[in-house]
């Protein structure tokens, strides 16, 4: 059965030139969605098995000889391209050199992202993974200091009408639905917050943004992986680290922008898209000079 996305359904076609096929077997071997399978010493092509052709590309990817190629499900053989030289690619060490470089940024110059360098980040966070293929993530741009201020502006003033909710009255009544852990955030996080961006705004000052000049919006779709704007996001903040660029994930405003149907609405977010994730980008204004070791909750082999 043909597995349906935000951007895609039914099957990718596949066809394979038999004149250059030997028959290795790769194809078959990488292939999950399980159109491929071997009958003899042919690779046949039925898309009634598993899932039928998603569209992900590997075997044309892996195939030694170029014969076979895959149409649809946003997918095309314009988009297999060549690997890039082993000797271009980053090794560990200089991969976990740039993360460590890597620091969550809240002053910034004041000068803007150009459009070119956004573009590159755009373009980086394509080769993000995702749950299903084709990616269902999209991104709101929201560049130049004044849109992000009326981005701010709008997503605090959403936040003001709901702050009741996280007060004291709204906890007690909300905590038999939602649980400890709701009541605890909102006493500790969410409703001090709230109070601390809208006296910063009163003050004619952006504490949701922290006057960046650029804030990339992930979200996507209710059929990808609940996880993969998250994942593009990272990729953005490791392509934007490698630019000279700093940023920040804020994940205080997604969930206000899920619930608020006016903000989806001017911000072209579809009203059934999935919490998301937004990242703050911009010239660094402090310079680190020392990088700073993380640890994780846990870390347990079975």
């Amino acid at each position: 059965m043909a597995l349906k996305t935000g951007r895609a359904e039914g099957t990718a076609s596949v066809v394979i030139d038999y004149q250059k096929c030997t028959a290795c077997g790769l194809c078959v071997a990488i292939c999950k969605g399980a159109p491929l399978y071997m009958e003899g010493k042919k690779v046949k092509v039925d898309q009634a098995r598993v899932f039928g052709c998603i569209g992900c590309g590997q075997c044309m990817a892996v195939c030694p000889r170029d014969c076979i190629t895959v149409t649809g499900r946003a997918f095309s053989p314009e988009d297999v391209i060549p690997l890039p030289p082993a000797a271009k690619r980053a090794g560990f060490d200089a991969l976990k050199n740039l993360m460590l470089s890597r620091r969550s940024v809240r002053k910034f110059k004041d000068k803007p992202v150009v459009r070119a360098v956004i573009e590159k980040i755009v373009d980086a966070v394509a080769t993000a993974p995702m749950g299903l293929p084709p990616s269902d993530v999209e991104i709101l741009v929201v560049d130049r200091k004044e849109k992000v201020r009326e981005f701010a502006e709008d997503i605090i003033a959403v936040m003001a009408k709901s702050k009741f909710l996280f007060g004291l009255a709204g906890r007690t009544l909300l905590r038999p639905l939602f649980g400890k852990i709701f009541a605890e955030t909102a006493a500790t996080f969410i409703y001090p917050a709230i109070s601390y961006f809208e006296e910063a705004l009163a003050r004619g000052e952006d504490s949701l943004f922290y006057g960046a000049p650029l804030v990339l919006y992930f979200h996507a779709s209710p059929y990808a992986d609940p996880v993969d704007a998250q994942v593009a996001a990272t990729y953005a903040m490791l392509a934007a680290e490698s630019l000279g660029l700093g940023s920040c994930m804020i994940g205080t405003p997604a969930y206000f922008i899920k619930y608020s149907g006016k903000l989806k609405e001017k911000y072209g977010i579809p009203p059934k898209n999935n919490q998301g994730i937004a990242v703050i980008f911009g010239h660094p204004a402090v310079k680190f000079r020392k990088a700073l070791k993380r640890s994780l909750g846990g870390v347990r082999y079975y």
